[in-house]
């Protein structure tokens, strides 16, 4: 089912140097993927960006855009107007990304109930 299968046991290294672990880790923190979709309906500035999510920070949505855009999947535009407003949007990059989060979400609420099922049965 896998693309490829991880060699058994993983070792260290490979682990740390993994680009789907490197991927997984960014888009699995509290605050990534959440921008990534919001990115995904329109540009933003910062501010709308701030006021849309409910309990991030200032300094961690900066973070969190800065790290988005090293990865190449925001662009950062500054307008010349006094003061400068700053705008930010996916790359093509960051838009490629928009199907698979979909499929996860889809897949998400699709088995919602199977999993809370699970937890319930464990606990």
């Amino acid at each position: 089912m896998l693309a490829h299968e991880p060699p058994r046991p993983v070792p260290l290294a490979e682990l740390a140097a993994c680009p789907v672990g490197d991927v997984f880790r960014r888009l699995g923190d509290k605050w990534s993927m959440l921008l990534v979709i919001l990115l995904g309906t329109r540009p933003h500035r910062y501010n709308d960006l701030h006021r849309s999510i409910e309990g991030i920070s200032q300094r961690m949505l900066t973070r969190t855009l800065r790290a988005l855009e090293a990865d190449g999947l925001v662009r950062r535009t500054v307008f010349p107007t006094v003061p400068p407003s700053v705008e930010y949007s996916l790359t093509p990059l960051g838009r490629s990304l928009l199907a698979p989060l979909s499929a996860l979400a889809d897949w998400a609420v699709e088995h919602e109930q199977d999993i809370a099922a699970a937890r319930t049965a464990t606990a």
